[in-house]
């Protein structure tokens, strides 16, 4: 008997294949969508994850979301699948990507006032993560092209910290990790995906499964070798040899405890000017977007300390924001405090700033769900998840259609006034052939029977 689900989530197999095998599969039990929860910023092999795209979709709606959008770091070698699945399950679909971009200079081309601050990025002075987000379909090929040279770049560095990895793996006579094999191979690099530091920290968790296996022995080891004492909650989770999150597990305590004795800066080539990526994005009729990350305590995904990060220059921040080109605020509801996210609201209305939730999914402990997106004050979230999807189903059909473009006929109306008659648009859309529905839509839009 076949087993379908293999071959949808088979990271070597041809993705029209794991589509095919998406079409096949059984109609899973799901729970009937009655609450409209999405999701917009699930990560998949094309960055790091244990989920294809097609499998991110199947996950979404196995969850219940009603929406589901892939981002990946360096990369859109996601999209057209992501999008093709969803539409496959029934369910809302949109694309993006995540880059690390540089602060250091302004939108005046000169020395910006956040070069020596922290931002959002634990390992960065002056950088920060952004998404692109919204893509239409046909810019696909331009954004591959544009995020090339970023993806090479950090390859040759992610060598570079491999290198300093196996002098510090050699001295503790464990089995030093080979690039090509360990990490390139096990990735999507190949086949247009980037590569991240999770890339290698698996591959270094896999040498230490490798000498010491799993269980109680990993804990002490771990303390031997780098000085770390991993939480209670974890040291349990890596004694237990059936944990059938191991690697992860083992991987975000490396990430949190580790990554800070071998992690090389990103230079210019990578880490480009946040005006390029904004410039970029509106070029294509793309929405970038700045990542808050805010001040936390305990990490959702287990990888963060507890940090301070852009909360005590919020205001200043959101003003260079705007002057850089950002058109949205991303955040994660389950991450931060109500006082927080409200701040962020208050700043995005007053800045003109589209909000976009999603809660970045990149390893097989994290729920696909966020309850929190239905709570009173984020339910907008939900609203503004289909305009975004709106947005790129147009933009890919006539590019005047995205929801910043300066030719939009509804661009003389308030971001708010036309997020809404977006998100009614998007609504419409028929999931499985959003073809059919778009001309009807766009006429209904250059008509003006939305009501606003």
């Amino acid at each position: 008997m076949i087993d379908y689900r293999d071959i949808i989530n088979d990271p070597r197999s041809d993705p029209q294949k794991r589509l095919d095998a998406l079409k096949k599969l059984e109609k899973p039990a799901v729970p009937e969508i009655k609450n409209g929860e999405v999701n917009n910023h699930i990560h998949t092999i094309y960055s790091f994850s244990p989920y294809t795209p097609s499998m991110a979709a199947l996950k979404s709606k196995e969850a219940g979301l009603a929406a589901a959008g892939s981002v990946d770091h360096d990369s859109i070698g996601a999209a057209e699948e992501m999008i093709a699945a969803c539409g496959i399950l029934g369910i809302g679909g949109c694309t993006g990507f995540e880059v690390r971009v540089s602060f250091k200079t302004g939108a005046d081309g000169k020395p910006g006032p956040f070069a020596d601050r922290k931002l959002n990025n634990p390992d960065s002075i002056g950088a920060a993560y952004m998404t692109v987000q919204g893509i239409p379909a046909p810019a696909i090929p331009k954004v591959r092209d544009f995020l090339d040279p970023i993806r090479k770049e950090r390859l040759l560095r992610t060598r570079k910290m491999t290198e300093s990895a196996n002098g510090i793996l050699h001295e503790a006579g464990l089995p030093e990790i080979d690039f090509q094999r360990d990490v390139i191979d096990k990735s999507m690099y190949n086949q247009g995906g980037g590569l991240t530091e999770r890339h290698l920290l698996a591959a270094l968790a896999e040498k230490f499964i490798e000498k010491y296996g799993k269980g109680p022995e990993i804990n002490e080891k771990l303390a031997l070798h780098f000085g770390i004492n991993p939480p209670d909650k974890l040291r349990k989770a890596l004694s237990d040899p059936a944990n059938p999150h191991y690697l992860y597990d083992l991987l975000g305590i490396l990430k949190s405890g580790f990554l800070s004795r071998i992690f090389i800066q990103p230079g210019d080539n990578e880490c480009i000017c946040a005006k390029t990526v904004t410039a970029f994005a509106d070029s294509i009729r793309a929405i970038p977007a700045y990542a808050y990350l805010g001040d936390i305590g305990e990490s959702p995904t287990g990888d963060k300390k507890a940090e301070k990060f852009e909360d005590d220059y919020t205001e200043e921040l959101f003003d260079e924001l705007s002057r850089l080109g950002y058109r949205a605020v991303t955040y994660m509801p389950p991450r931060n405090s109500p006082e927080q996210l409200r701040r962020v609201q208050r700043l995005c209305a007053e800045r003109g700033f589209m909000e976009i939730s999603g809660v970045d999914i990149n390893s097989s402990r994290q729920s696909f769900n966020c309850p929190e997106v239905l709570q009173d004050e984020f339910r907008h979230l939900l609203n503004t998840t289909w305009a975004l999807i709106a947005h790129e189903r147009l933009a890919s059909v006539d590019p005047a259609f995205g929801l910043f473009s300066p030719d939009n006929p509804l661009g003389s109306i308030s971001l708010q006034k036309r997020l809404s008659v977006y998100a009614s648009a998007g609504k419409e859309l028929d999931p499985k052939n959003p073809g059919v529905s778009i001309p009807g839509i766009i006429k209904k839009l250059q008509e003006g029977r939305y009501q606003i």
